[in-house]
């Protein structure tokens, strides 16, 4: 799940440390367990059985940890342990992909996570040469050719006393399709334990029902005649997303995309930024129509190059999520938040920064075609946390249908998001009428640097509630942070300028030292109190655990997620609301206020047979996101509700709902179908 936030946050520390830098799980010193894939022959004709070998090779010292399939893991292990997982992808037509066999787990010294008597105890692993196979069934329709699957393993390697860093491994096999195979199968010893009764199994995936799986996981097999039974269909606004593919899906999922991303200029993401596009248009309102229309197009560009670039990262990635879940990396978005806020300011005339001369050959200006370009790049990642409501219901339908629906569906979405500069850059009666040089101009760029303020207060607030989401003791710290910023910043500015002012070494020293006290006691202070809470709060949970933990349950507030308290509703026959939102969603917080916090539906919500879980992906929740995932959804906002009356399988699923739906899919999960509440 967290394979696009991989991607992207790789991506732009390349961009800032240039080609020199290498990231790779694994670096350094830490061990790792070796991973090979082998094919069980060299050719293969089509409708012959057929298997691949994991090999995972751990070495003397090194464990993992088994798959989830396995239920060998004592609670107190489970609650920490990253298990053994591993994805197909690539699958050939015709090819079906049956359950994994997975090693057989053994017993291994592992850390004793509690805390209390010896530093290890026993636990069940995977050690040694541990052996996982894939069965494979090649249909009669397979083409014949060389063809190559792409195996992903993930996985944590352990010693007696500590974890490392989890390892994502991906590897490649041929198989071969021939007519009449001329090769026999290598003697190879790691072959020899494959069970050939998992033939006979009925739990495979369908032939081609998808081009990844998450191999041996029998609750994400399909029945080969319904491949896609249990997964809610896509709709986008009401409109039933097309699944068959061909030329006319095609257009149909470029229109979607081209509606979703001209409604993208609407959200509050987007908003607050484009009177500043007008406002520069206007300036140029009485001056030639071709260069307007220039800039326009320049703008435009930037926003589908922006688009495009994101699809080629989905297209690309084995495992997709929805990219507006970056910005669950606190210190992107506060990143975006303080550049937007030194815009709005620049914007105001509160300053103006005089950069050396040879700068100014990269015009950040939006009245040149370079800076119109950065400007439509800006526009576009504003547009991202505002993206889950496309992402939710377009991306997984353009998944399905190959890569080129995917490309279509992100340039189409930047072609939208384009489409107002450009008409009013085509158009410059339009915005010509708006004041271009004295008071009435610098009172509308004010505003308009105010608009932005706000646009800037919205980002830098969401990656601090991303950074207590998933450190929540430094929620009551966040004032002496700020201050230790601000003095960060003054002991910056007073060297910077000291050595501006003065080329007197003793001064320069004196005063750099005076720097460094003055930021560095800041931070210090922070982090002594940081220390403190975080002591404090890691005590409060551990006495909670004791007290009844994750299971206990409450039927009239929003209960925080866990799988056990999910688990206990459903096992007292409660209908479950699982509401997947996070605080940078703003989509989220609109439909939540507009539709669960108002009545009808608030007073449903809050029955005594209904039990309501808030699933905060606001930063890192990895079980979170696998309940998303099992759901089949990857973007917010994301509501889910399930009950006696309708299995957490069936389960009604809505990225954009009313309240009807909502009081109608709570009465169905109620056992009573037909029946709405709202009367």
């Amino acid at each position: 799940m967290h394979m696009l936030t991989r991607i992207l946050t790789s991506a732009l520390l390349l961009i800032a440390v240039g080609p020199a830098a290498r990231g790779q799980v694994g670096f350094g010193d830490t061990p790792t367990v070796d991973v090979q894939v082998k094919a069980s022959a060299q050719q293969y004709a089509p409708g012959q059985r057929a298997f691949l070998v994991v090999v995972l090779d751990h070495g003397e010292d090194l464990h993992s940890w088994p798959s989830a399939d396995q239920d060998v893991l004592a609670p107190e292990i489970e609650e920490f342990a990253i298990r053994t997982e591993i994805r197909v992808s690539n699958i050939p037509e015709g090819v079906a992909v049956g359950p994994i066999q997975w090693p057989e787990p053994q017993i291994s010294k592992v850390p004793n996570v509690t805390g209390v008597g010896p530093e290890s105890v026993d636990s069940m692993t995977y050690r040694g040469r541990a052996l996982a196979y894939i069965p494979l069934m090649i249909g009669r329709n397979t083409p014949l050719g060389e063809h190559e699957i792409t195996v992903d393993v993930t996985l944590q390697a352990c010693d007696e006393s500590q974890c490392y860093m989890p390892q994502d491994d991906r590897r490649t096999v041929t198989l071969n399709i021939v007519a009449e195979p001329t090769m026999t199968a290598p003697a190879d010893p790691d072959l020899a334990g494959f069970d050939a009764s998992v033939f006979d199994r009925g739990d495979w995936l369908a032939p081609s029902a998808s081009a990844s799986t998450e191999a041996g996981n029998p609750t994400g097999t399909t029945p080969p005649t319904t491949p896609e039974t249990d997964r809610p269909s896509s709709s986008f606004f009401g409109i039933a997303i097309p699944a068959g593919g061909g030329i006319v899906g095609l257009v149909f999922l470029g229109v979607l995309g081209a509606l979703g991303g001209l409604i993208l200029n609407l959200t509050p993401c987007v908003l607050p930024v484009i009177p500043i596009k007008i406002m520069t248009l206007s300036q140029h309102a009485g001056e030639n129509r071709a260069r307007m229309l220039v800039l326009g197009i320049w703008m435009a560009l930037g926003v589908i190059g922006f688009w495009l670039g994101i699809g080629l990262v989905v297209a690309l990635a084995s495992s997709v999520s929805d990219p507006s879940r970056v910005f669950g990396i606190w210190w992107l978005t506060v990143g975006i938040g303080v550049l937007i806020a030194i815009m709005s300011l620049g914007l105001m005339g509160m300053f103006q920064l005089q950069l050396p001369q040879s700068l100014y050959m990269v015009n950040p200006k939006a009245d040149t075609p370079w800076g119109s370009f950065v400007f439509g790049l800006f526009t576009a990642i504003l547009g991202l946390p505002c993206f889950g409501f496309v992402a939710g219901a377009l991306v997984p339908a353009a998944l399905t249908q190959g890569t080129a629906f995917v490309i279509v569906l992100f340039t189409s979405m930047g072609i939208g998001m384009a489409l107002p500069y450009i008409i009013l850059a085509a158009a410059p009666g339009l915005v010509k009428k708006l004041p271009k040089t004295g008071p009435a101009s610098e009172l509308v760029k004010q505003v308009m640097g105010l608009l932005l303020l706000a646009a800037a207060a919205y980002f830098i607030g969401s990656g601090l509630l991303a950074l207590v989401s998933n450190k929540p003791y430094i929620a009551k710290e966040l004032h002496l942070w700020v201050a230790a910023m601000f003095g960060v910043a003054a002991g910056i500015w007073l060297i910077l300028r000291t050595f501006m002012i003065t080329p007197s070494f003793t001064k320069r020293t004196v005063f750099s030292v005076i720097s460094i006290v003055i930021a560095g006691s800041g931070v210090w202070l922070a982090m002594l109190f940081t220390t403190d809470a975080r002591t404090e709060y890691e005590e409060r949970q551990r006495l909670i655990a004791e007290a009844g933990g994750d299971s206990f349950m409450l039927t009239s507030v929003w209960n925080d997620y866990s799988p056990a308290l999910v688990d206990r509703a459903v096992a007292e026959g409660k209908v479950v609301i699982l509401d997947f939102t996070a605080a940078w969603c703003i989509n989220c917080q609109a439909l939540k206020k507009a539709v669960l916090d108002k009545e009808p539906v608030r007073s449903q919500l809050r029955a005594d047979d209904t039990v309501m879980v808030e699933v905060d992906l606001t930063g890192s929740n990895p079980e979170g996101e696998a309940a998303l995932d099992a759901l089949g959804r990857i973007g917010i906002p994301t509501l889910a509700i399930f009950g006696p009356g309708l299995p957490r399988e069936q389960a009604w699923v809505s990225g954009a709902y009313t309240s009807e739906q909502v009081l109608d899919a709570i009465e169905r999960a109620r056992g009573n179908a037909g029946v709405s509440s709202a009367r």
